[in-house]
C-alpha cells in the first residue's frame, strides 16, 4: 500500500508539473504581445488602415479616450483645414473598428488629458509595458529616450520605398530580354527587375542606366529605364551616306556662289558683235543647265 501511495502521489506531482509549465508558457506568450497605443497622427495620416489590413499588426490596437477626446475638439473647434483632417482621423477609427482581422478596443482613460496626449501616450505605454504608434517626430525623439517602442509609419514607408527613384543612374549588367523585341532585362542586388528599353543589342554587357519609372504590383517590384548613351542604329551604311552627303553640302553651295557668267566682248564691229552674240547665248545656256543641275543636286541632299 505503501507503495501504490508514493506511486500516485509522483504521478499526481508530474501532472501539477506539467499543468503549471503549460499555464506559465502562455502566459509568457500573451506578455510577449505588448499593447499598442495609436496616437492622434496616425489616425489623422490614415496610412494605419493599409498597414492593418496587409495583417502586419499584431498586437491590439488601443485608441486612447483622450485621442478621440482631441480629434472631436478639432473637430468642433479648430479651423477648417483641420477639422476636416479630424473629421477624417474618426471616419479611421470607425474603419479599423469594422475590421475582421484587426483587433481595436477603445482604453478608457477619460475624454481629456490634462498634462497632454503626449505624455498620457508615454504614461500608459510605460504603465502597461506597450508601444507608441505615432509619426510625430518629437514624440518618437521622446519616446525613444524614455525606452519605449515606437511604431513609426513614416520609417516603414522609408524602408519599403525604391532603392532608385526616377532620374537616378547606375551600371547594370543586361542579362537577357525582355518582353518586347528591343527590352533587355538586367536585375539590381535585391532581386528587383529591372527593364531597359532599345538595348537589346546590348545584352550581356554592363551599361549605364537612367531609371524612368517603378511600377508596384502584387508580385513585387519592377522599374523601366534607358541607356544613357545613345545606342547605334542597325542601318549605319546610310547614315554614313548622309553623314558624307552633310560634307559635301557646303562645297556644293560654295561652287554655285562662285559660279559667275561669262564674260562678254565689246566691239566697233557689227560683225564681231554677231559673231559672239550665238556663242554668249549658247554660253548662258549651258551654265544654266549646269546650275539647275546643281540646284537639282542641293535638293536631292536636302531631302535625304
Amino acid at each position: 500500500m505503501e507503495i501504490i501511495t508514493i506511486a500516485l502521489l509522483l504521478i499526481i506531482a508530474a501532472e501539477v508539473s506539467y499543468l503549471v509549465a503549460v499555464n506559465t508558457k502562455k502566459l509568457s506568450h500573451k506578455k510577449e504581445i505588448r499593447p499598442i497605443f495609436v496616437d492622434t497622427s496616425v489616425l489623422i495620416d490614415g496610412r494605419i488602415i493599409a498597414v492593418a489590413q496587409s495583417g502586419f499588426i499584431g498586437g491590439t490596437l488601443n485608441i486612447p479616450r483622450s485621442v478621440i477626446g482631441e480629434l472631436q475638439y478639432l473637430a468642433d473647434h479648430a479651423d477648417s483645414e483641420k477639422r476636416s483632417r479630424a473629421r477624417h482621423g474618426l471616419d479611421n477609427v470607425t474603419e479599423l473598428q469594422n475590421m475582421s482581422n484587426v483587433k481595436v478596443e477603445i482604453f478608457q482613460d477619460g475624454s481629456k488629458a490634462a498634462e497632454g496626449v503626449d505624455e498620457r501616450l508615454l504614461k500608459l505605454a510605460k504603465q502597461y509595458q506597450g508601444s507608441i504608434c505615432t509619426i510625430d517626430y518629437n514624440l518618437n525623439k521622446v519616446a525613444q529616450v524614455e525606452g519605449i517602442t515606437v511604431l513609426n509609419v513614416n520609417d516603414l514607408a522609408m524602408s519599403l520605398r525604391m532603392a532608385y527613384l526616377p532620374g537616378e543612374k547606375m551600371l547594370l549588367e543586361l542579362s537577357g530580354k525582355g518582353q518586347d523585341a528591343h527590352q533587355a532585362v538586367g536585375h539590381l542586388t535585391d532581386g528587383t527587375m529591372v527593364v531597359v528599353e532599345h538595348a537589346s543589342n546590348q545584352i550581356g554587357k554592363t551599361v549605364e542606366i537612367e531609371f524612368i519609372r517603378s511600377l508596384q504590383t502584387a508580385a513585387g517590384k519592377m522599374m523601366f529605364a534607358k541607356t544613357t548613351k545613345p545606342v547605334e542604329k542597325a542601318i549605319a551604311p546610310i547614315d554614313n551616306r548622309k553623314q558624307n552627303n552633310n560634307k559635301q553640302r557646303p562645297a556644293v553651295r560654295q561652287a554655285v556662289q562662285n559660279q559667275q557668267p561669262p564674260k562678254t566682248f565689246h566691239s566697233d564691229s557689227n560683225d564681231q558683235r554677231l559673231a559672239n552674240r550665238p556663242k554668249r547665248h549658247k554660253q548662258y545656256k549651258n551654265n544654266n543647265r549646269s546650275a539647275n543641275k546643281e540646284q537639282g543636286l542641293i535638293d536631292l541632299v536636302n531631302k535625304q
